[in-house]
């Protein structure tokens, strides 16, 4: 364990947006990192911790790193200290000649777990905070609740709500400049309309891999293991161990497709189990190759030789893209009893097809968080309605199928990261700062 003793230097001591960027750094270091502040501590990687303290300018903090980069780790948080004190007085002295319009945001979709961090986060305006006024709205964004929007300098969506040409054009119409999404996925936004209107769209690239990789690989378990319907029989006092039956994945062989940051912590993941990792990406990151974490395989080879198969390609339409990745013809290039976890988009994969091979006894487990038509399910209690739905229906007649409602995103640390992205998007457009790859085009 190391100490390091650190005085704030910050105006406004440690706010909202000190707080969110220093929480976002220590969620990923490997050393835990605690503040103490008088009596009070804090887990740097908890962002309402941090606010808890009340820290402010000269606080005399405590800060200790306990794991495997305890140095490193650090220097890491005494830098995002002193950069966000430095961030400040730039900004202070920006306030004096211009100063920064807070931006209105309108927040659809809106859930008590969103409010969580969105709430704390976008409280005060002016020095130390993200100068942004959020209105909720609980229905989802779609054409017809667009206006909603009216007055509105941004709007804020979700994977769930529905952004084409007419909702684009509403927008317009009505004077938003901004449409944040708080998601990875930009595929339900019009982006040609959004460019042709002058609309900027920003997404959060990445939150926390970690979190769609552990969730992929906890529902494939709980298909291959057939623990929903094992748990629901000890409920019921039944013992038996009949249609329960699942496999080992040690040695056996992880299909990864798509190589990006949460198929890296899959293919570790697999790694841990003891799988040989192939993998097969548009881009492939022959980094990944030369550390010995997986094999680069044509996407033929690795339906034939795979007997995990877990997408976590972006979902790109049209000729040579990923739309329908799993469809006929690449299941029947599968393994007889193969598994399959789609944590990624519902696109990647054919209803039809994936029905009809369950079907014939393709598979032995499937696991999906997402699915094509699953929009109107997504985050919403139907549990005193009869079950409408078709595809959901049809998916879950079948024992080794395993299906939750687009969660895998759905930790603390992600929904933290989420928020802290998302609010950085909306000041850096506000104060016309650099966007990044948060910028969609």
């Amino acid at each position: 364990m190391k100490t390091l003793n650190y005085q704030v230097k910050s105006n406004t001591g440690i706010h909202a947006r000190p707080a969110a960027n220093l929480a976002q750094v220590c969620t990923a270091l490997d050393s835990q990192i605690i503040i103490k502040y008088g009596d009070k501590s804090a887990n740097a990687n908890n962002v309402l911790q941090i606010l808890a303290l009340n820290i402010s300018k000269g606080a005399v903090l405590e800060i200790t790193a306990n794991g495997g980069d305890e140095e490193n780790a650090l220097k890491k948080v005494e830098e995002v200290l002193l950069q966000n004190a430095g961030k400040e007085e730039i900004y202070e002295q920006s306030q004096d000649t211009n100063p920064v319009k807070t931006l209105k945001i309108a927040f659809f979709g809106r859930k008590d777990y969103d409010r969580i961090y969105f709430k704390e986060l976008s409280k005060g305006t002016g020095e130390g905070t993200y100068n942004c006024e959020i209105q909720n709205f609980g229905t989802r964004f779609t054409p017809e609740t667009a206006d909603l929007a009216k007055g509105f300098d941004a709007v804020c969506l979700f994977v769930n709500d529905e952004c084409p040409r007419e909702a684009v054009e509403t927008l317009h119409r009505l004077g938003v400049r901004l449409i944040l999404l708080r998601c990875a996925g930009f595929n339900n936004v019009d982006l040609d309309a959004a460019k042709e209107c002058g609309i900027t769209v920003l997404r959060v690239p990445a939150y926390s891999p970690y979190a769609v990789a552990e969730h992929a690989m906890s529902i494939l378990m709980t298909a291959n293991r057939r623990l929903h319907k094992a748990v629901n029989r000890v409920r019921e006092n039944d013992f038996a161990l009949s249609g329960l039956l699942g496999v080992d994945l040690h040695n056996k062989v992880a299909g990864i497709l798509g190589t990006g940051r949460i198929g890296q912590c899959m293919a570790n993941i697999c790694k841990g189990y003891g799988m040989t990792v192939i993998a097969w990406d548009a881009y492939p990151n022959k980094q990944l190759e030369e550390s010995g974490l997986l094999t680069y395989v044509s996407k033929e080879e690795l339906f034939e030789r795979a007997d995990l198969i877990s997408l976590h390609a972006p979902l790109v339409m049209g000729e040579g893209g990923t739309y329908h990745l799993i469809n006929a013809e690449s299941i029947g290039r599968m393994k007889d009893g193969v598994m399959l976890v789609n944590t990624a988009r519902g696109g990647l994969v054919d209803n039809e097809a994936l029905i009809e091979a369950l079907r014939a006894g393709k598979f032995h487990a499937v696991a999906l968080d997402v699915y094509e038509g699953e929009d109107a399910n997504v985050y919403t209690d139907h549990s005193s309605d009869f079950l409408s739905n078709d595809i959901t229906a049809r998916l879950l007649m079948f024992p080794n199928v395993v299906i939750t409602s687009h969660q895998a995103f759905f930790t603390r640390e992600a929904l933290q990261a989420i928020a802290t992205v998302t609010l950085e998007n909306a000041r850096n457009f506000n104060e016309g700062l650099p966007l990044g790859n948060a910028e969609c085009k």
